[in-house]
């Protein structure tokens, strides 16, 4: 068995003591290597090891059946991100618009007809060059037109897809619906996911804004950079936009939480992960998280830049998930943390990969379980069902739909506003659409790194 750790520096070196002692046991039966048998006997066995909550795992004795369904059979009724691979099938890894693209979607209804409205678009990616953006409204996929029967089936079919032909219109108050036209867009790869950021003048108050699309290892060193600009520009308000963050790696989201946080220091405490009886408990300071994969960067050197705030905004929705919800949730001890949007998504779990090498001509199944549990310093966590926001606001209230970091979108025009200035909601003739929580998982499994 092969235990493929996204961890590094002290965590890496706590997760091989806490582990070390749990190794394969050779099975009583034996089985035809490689066949169903084979494998689920392995998860059975790695799933009383590392899963956590392997003490109340059921008695399930059909190993004959799909690896993925005997799997689905062990979880608890509270664990929507385990799941296991097959590397030999090219179709078994997690998909999403987003990976394949650089884009995504939600759905909403309009005087009658239904609609995707194009959420973010990923800079140097396929739907950017191909001339995708923000705001933009998907008529039909691939010749078939959107309507409330079939979008969830249709966005299904578009995150597999090697290639779609979009119908595209587009609104302003101005002008109403512009003209149709028809984009093509190709799987391909997204090259840059850069951090966004510029100060904004608003009601005589200097603002910095920055949108985080991905917390990507090495991004220390941008926030660096960004928040010296911050700094020498006097902002007196920061605000975060993580409404599309996924997640990421947790050293770059420690890194930024080093930089936001007031009077903090080395040893204090940043995150603690709970496991069962045999992982035990592993506690992490800012300094020990930061170093696993940021250790470029130091940690006082972030810490120069930090701008004169004692509060912090940070913008939200279903799509915030993993090490962006660590930055919700993990600076709240040390800061107050105003949210605006909806509720995140509910990561709160984070494991490794385990991979089983035990057949020497191909590769075996790759188990992915919940390990640990997330909690902050003040031992605040369970939110597996997401984070409320301090300020609950529907970004698509209205037909037009303005870029991120336009004074006048929604969200970031409310936390331009402040908590305290809350807009009167219109009534609106805009319906959002909920797909399913499936369709928007493009990583169902928070990893360590996270």
């Amino acid at each position: 068995m092969k235990k493929s750790l996204f961890l590094s520096g002290i965590l890496l070196y706590s997760m091989i003591l806490l582990f070390c002692s749990c190794e394969n046991d050779d099975s009583t039966v034996s089985y035809d290597k490689g066949n169903n048998q084979y494998t689920n006997m392995w998860i059975n066995e790695q799933m009383k090891k590392y899963y956590y909550w392997n003490e109340d795992l059921p008695v399930f004795t059909n190993l004959s059946i799909d690896p993925k369904d005997y799997l689905r059979k062990l979880l608890n009724t509270d664990d929507h991100f385990s799941y296991a691979l097959n590397p030999a099938d090219a179709q078994a890894s997690p998909k999403s618009i987003r990976n394949a693209y650089g884009f995504d979607i939600s759905f909403l209804e309009y005087n009658g007809q239904t609609f995707g409205v194009v959420l973010f678009v990923l800079t140097d990616s396929p739907a950017e060059r191909s001339g995708l953006k923000r705001g933009q409204f998907i008529k039909s996929i691939n010749g078939t037109p959107i309507n409330y029967q079939n979008f969830e089936n249709l966005y299904l079919d578009l995150a597999s897809s090697g290639s779609a032909l979009l119908e595209l219109t587009e609104y302003s108050s101005a002008t109403g619906f512009s003209a149709v036209k028809n984009i093509a867009i190709i799987r391909s790869f997204t090259f840059a996911r850069p951090v966004k950021h510029e100060v904004i003048l608003y009601n005589n108050q200097k603002a910095g804004y920055i949108e985080i699309s991905h917390f990507d290892a090495g991004l220390a060193a941008s926030f660096l950079q960004i928040f010296k600009e911050f700094q020498e520009q006097s902002v007196s308000k920061v605000i975060v936009d993580l409404r599309y963050n996924g997640g990421g790696d947790i050293s770059s989201a420690a890194a930024l939480s080093v930089i936001l946080a007031p009077n903090i220091k080395t040893d204090d405490l940043f995150i603690k992960l709970r496991g069962n009886k045999n992982g035990s408990l592993v506690n992490q300071t800012f300094k020990e998280v930061l170093e696993m994969n940021e250790s470029q960067v130091s940690f006082e050197s972030l810490r120069s830049v930090h701008p004169s705030i004692q509060e912090l905004y940070v913008l939200c929705g279903n799509h915030t998930a993993s090490a962006s919800e660590i930055i919700l949730n993990n600076l709240k001890p040390f800061m107050k943390v105003i949210s605006i949007g909806e509720k995140t998504k509910g990561k709160d779990a984070a494991g490794f990969a385990i991979e089983d090498n035990r057949l020497a001509d191909k590769k075996g199944w790759v188990l992915c379980p919940v390990i640990y549990k997330l909690f902050n310093a003040a031992n605040e966590g369970n939110y597996a069902l997401g984070i409320n926001p301090t300020v609950e606001l529907n970004e698509i209230q209205e037909i037009e739909i303005f870029p991120l970091g336009d004074v006048r979108e929604t969200l970031l025009n409310q936390a331009l506003s402040g908590e305290k200035n809350l807009r009167q909601k219109k009534h609106s003739m805009v319906k959002k659409l909920l797909l399913n929580k499936h369709c928007i998982d493009a990583d169902p499994f928070l990893r360590l790194h996270l």
